[in-house]
């Protein structure tokens, strides 16, 4: 093979005329420099940015020297210049910073309405459920009402509502006698007795709301024993909540019941009259609470006439909220004027009529 002449195009590739020699046991040096001038070299048998190609002979000796190794020229192309460093770019006014090692090919999800929703909360708000929370149980539907009762409904939104009023005695003569066509007698006491002994119905009485007439007049207060009675069956229908005690806030209802009452103890428990051993111990421990009130507020009432102060200031000295000592102020108040009455004869328990709940 003769060698080019230094006039030759090819004569910039000098490193070539080393390639026809074979590669010893040791050639990793050898193959390493030829990886260098390749890197700085064009390729041997491609024409690159308009430079001559080498000659058919030189080619086929480079081919038989790299033969098997990661630069043979028949298999794998000589590695490429390292390319230039891109140029840096400005960053957009407020545009947060890569973080590294994020990937950028996707954009990062967004939690706000508007930008997609999350995969385990999509169409319910910005943040979705928890992925841990269960789902909540649906609700039962509302159980169908009678259709007499849904009449009277329509007829007397007040009181056969979805929030009724408790109903006064004799309202089915009342009903008979203001509507004697529109009601079958029968229909009629079923369905009344069907709405007396409704939930709603029995939480109206249990907060001691008077009894009302057609027109939705006032006729009646409401008999105490009509309201413990609705009060202990109102509760025993209800579920607890979670971590929630029925039995404490039965206990505090059947006192402010009996305070309400404006009856003394003997005539409150007569007129109860609880058979339920479960019912007896828990009206026990009501009145035993209301009977430690009424000890706290009757020393109140006598310190406070003695000190010829307000009520405000009179708090103010006890450490009290004007309200809590008003309160129990009042309470001994009613001892007082329930103590002064005149002793009345026994009145035998009222019992309810039309359905409503007067048993335990």
């Amino acid at each position: 093979m003769t060698e080019p002449t230094s006039n030759t195009p090819s004569d910039a590739s000098a490193p070539a005329q080393a390639a026809p020699a074979a590669p010893a046991a040791g050639g990793d040096t050898r193959h390493q420099g030829q990886r260098k001038q390749e890197r700085r070299e064009p390729r041997a048998d491609r024409p690159a940015g308009g430079k001559q190609l080498l000659n058919s002979a030189m080619a086929d000796a480079l081919r038989a020297a790299t033969k098997g190794h990661a630069l043979e020229v028949a298999e794998a192309p000589a590695e490429a210049e390292a390319p230039a460093a891109a140029p840096r770019q400005e960053r957009a006014a407020g545009e947060r910073p890569a973080r590294t090692g994020q990937r950028h090919e996707q954009p990062r999800r967004s939690n706000k309405p508007g930008n997609g929703a999350r995969r385990d909360g999509a169409g319910q708000g910005p943040r979705g459920p928890r992925r841990d929370a269960a789902p909540a149980a649906p609700k039962a539907p509302p159980r169908p009402r009678h259709p007499v009762v849904e009449k009277l409904a329509g007829m007397y939104p007040a009181l056969f509502g979805e929030q009724p009023l408790p109903l006064k005695r004799g309202i089915f003569q009342d009903l008979m006698a203001a509507h004697p066509d529109a009601f079958d007698k029968n229909e009629l006491k079923v369905a009344l007795g069907l709405h007396t002994r409704s939930t709603r119905y029995l939480n109206a009485v249990a907060m001691g709301q008077p009894r009302h007439d057609l027109q939705g007049n006032v006729v009646e207060a409401m008999a105490p024993e009509h309201v413990f009675h609705a009060l202990v069956e109102a509760f025993r229908r209800r579920k607890p909540r979670d971590g929630e005690d029925l039995q404490v806030k039965l206990r505090r209802r059947m006192g402010m019941a009996y305070i309400a009452s404006n009856l003394s103890r003997d005539a409150f428990l007569e007129r109860v009259q609880v058979k339920d051993e479960a019912t007896q111990a828990l009206l026990g421990a009501a009145m035993q609470e209301v009977a430690e009130f009424d000890a706290k507020a009757e020393a109140l009432a006598t310190a406070h006439a003695a000190s010829g102060k307000s009520v405000a200031e009179f708090a103010d000295m006890y450490g009290m909220h004007p309200a809590a000592a008003e309160r129990h102020l009042q309470r001994a108040a009613q001892i007082k004027a329930i103590a002064a009455a005149p002793a009345a004869a026994p009145v035998a328990a009222e019992p309810a009529e039309d359905g409503e709940a007067a048993a335990e």
